[in-house]
């Protein structure tokens, strides 16, 4: 009994990424994809695409690209983390491009040196919180949503139902203690268009004037607030 209740801990704290769908095999990565709003074979390429890119970025370098995390959802590849120089940014760029699954590149790679593991480990103690929001919030299915999260910059990637739904989100998130910033990179199902241009809300801790304004274009892919 004990030893059920360590894998499913284990389970539940996995990100919903490619990585997840790799931990828990075909069978459980069936049960998961019929959760959420893409297909099976949908979660095997984003799954394919990330550890491909995340082993060629070691290949190059280790030592340079150590830093950098790799997020795939949908065909768009989100890089976040950290490199020494401008080139190592371009380099790990075009990496990402070399996989014949990637469909467009949201490159958030800053010029930093080494964070350090204390550093990494607030970082994943955002995310986990974060994700947790999204799980027990009852108007966001959470299953849709990846969460990514660097030096307190929350980073959004999936599907959401509607617009609404992906507002909601990006709200959970930005109460989270810690959070800076929240970027969208969310689509809205049904909008074929995958554009690597985000959508940023701040911490309600950073900004104090509210804006209300949204972007409702009819072509608008992510949509989101700014507090």
């Amino acid at each position: 009994m004990q030893k059920r209740l360590a894998i499913a801990a284990l389970l539940l704290s996995l990100p919903l990424t490619g990585c997840a769908v790799a931990a828990i095999g075909t069978a459980g990565a069936v049960g998961l994809t019929a959760a959420q709003e893409k297909t099976m074979g949908e979660a095997v390429d984003d799954a394919t695409a990330s550890n491909e890119i995340k082993s060629k970025l070691l290949s190059e370098s280790a030592n340079s690209f150590g830093e950098v995390d790799v997020e795939v959802t949908g065909g768009l590849v989100l890089l976040s983390g950290r490199v020494n120089t401008p080139e190592e940014r371009v380099k790990a760029e075009g990496i990402a491009w070399t996989s014949t699954r990637t469909q467009d590149v949201a490159n958030e790679i800053r010029i930093e040196p080494p964070g350090g593991f204390l550093a990494n480990v607030s970082d994943e103690i955002i995310t986990g919180r974060v994700r947790a929001r999204l799980i027990g919030s009852s108007t966001v299915k959470s299953l849709n949503f990846n969460v990514e999260t660097y030096d307190g910059v929350v980073y959004l990637m999936g599907i959401a139902r509607s617009a609404e739904e992906l507002k909601r989100a990006a709200e959970e998130a930005s109460v989270v203690g810690g959070v800076k910033q929240v970027v969208s990179y969310v689509r809205i199902r049904g909008d074929n268009v995958r554009r690597a241009a985000p959508t940023t809300q701040m911490s309600p801790s950073t900004q104090t004037t509210p804006d209300a304004s949204y972007d409702t274009g009819a072509d608008a892919e992510l949509i989101g607030a700014s507090y």
